[in-house]
């Protein structure tokens, strides 16, 4: 159990029995009346976001999630198989945890899974991937000036938009959150 007073961000509440995680709080104390936190809370299974208003010092139930740092292995059928690094424990995760995360998924790479009782809640990318172009159109001589984009195939199937300078096997770094590509990887 918390207070309100306790709040942060990444905080994980358990309201009514779903999971919800504090994205923005916010304390307000008013001329007038009790003062009250403001908050921006996210729904850890479904990632549907509400605001909700707490008066100050209202006790709040918190879950108690584990973060660990994990290894990707393979494909198991509809789960993905992920290794604890520490303990080599093997976790089974369903597809629908993984969610839209598996276009940056590759065996060996590492992520944050995040548990509640020994249930996957949650995977946490790196912020960027190096991936290499499976397959992308051939660019025309003089594009390498333009500021044109044209779609590419990465090696976990996910298609990005790429500059038209780009070639097939080129190793790229793409951002986990928005899809977008940030460079080409030297070396």
């Amino acid at each position: 159990m918390a207070t309100t007073n306790d709040l942060k961000n990444g905080l994980v509440l358990n309201l009514d029995g779903q999971l919800w995680t504090v994205v923005e709080f916010q304390h307000v104390k008013p001329g007038k009346g009790p003062a009250f936190v403001r908050t921006k809370l996210k729904n850890v299974q479904s990632g549907k976001n509400i605001d909700k208003t707490f008066n100050a010092g209202v006790k709040v139930e918190t879950a108690n999630v584990d973060k660990r740092d994990m290894q990707y292995l393979y494909r198991d059928g509809a789960d993905w198989v992920f290794m604890d690094t520490q303990s080599y424990d093997q976790l089974h995760i369903s597809d629908e945890v993984v969610g839209d995360d598996s276009r940056w998924l590759l065996e060996g790479q590492s992520a944050v899974v995040a548990t509640h009782e020994g249930q996957p809640l949650y995977l946490e990318l790196p912020a960027s991937v190096e991936l290499t172009i499976t397959y992308t159109e051939p660019g025309l001589q003089g594009d390498r000036s333009t500021g044109g984009t044209k779609p590419a195939t990465l090696e976990t199937g996910a298609e990005i938009q790429v500059p038209l300078f780009i070639e097939n096997a080129t190793k790229v770094k793409v951002d986990t959150r928005d899809g977008s590509y940030l460079g080409r990887v030297t070396g």
